[in-house]
């Protein structure tokens, strides 16, 4: 069974891959810009599909754009359901 809000959590930390990969950005700044809006309107689509079924935090923190405390949320409640 895949951990809770799996997808989203891979995208908040693609979000994160793309913001600190400098050597992109400073290669291709155009290129990088265009990874990580699509990766923001991906990120963006994901919580209105999920938002009915979020909890009340993950959901403020996705609504606010703290997405670094969505991810730290997430991966405390993926620790927190594992059952080893």
């Amino acid at each position: 069974m895949s951990a809770p809000f799996f997808h989203l959590e891979k995208l908040l930390e693609q979000r994160f891959q793309i913001i600190g990969d400098h050597a992109s950005r400073d290669r291709d700044p155009e290129a990088h810009l265009h990874q990580l809006k699509s990766v923001s309107e991906a990120l963006m689509k994901e919580h209105d599909a999920l938002r009915g079924n979020l909890p009340a935090q993950l959901n403020h923190f996705m609504t606010q754009a703290s997405y670094s405390k969505a991810l730290e949320f997430i991966k405390a409640l993926n620790s927190s359901a594992d059952p080893s």
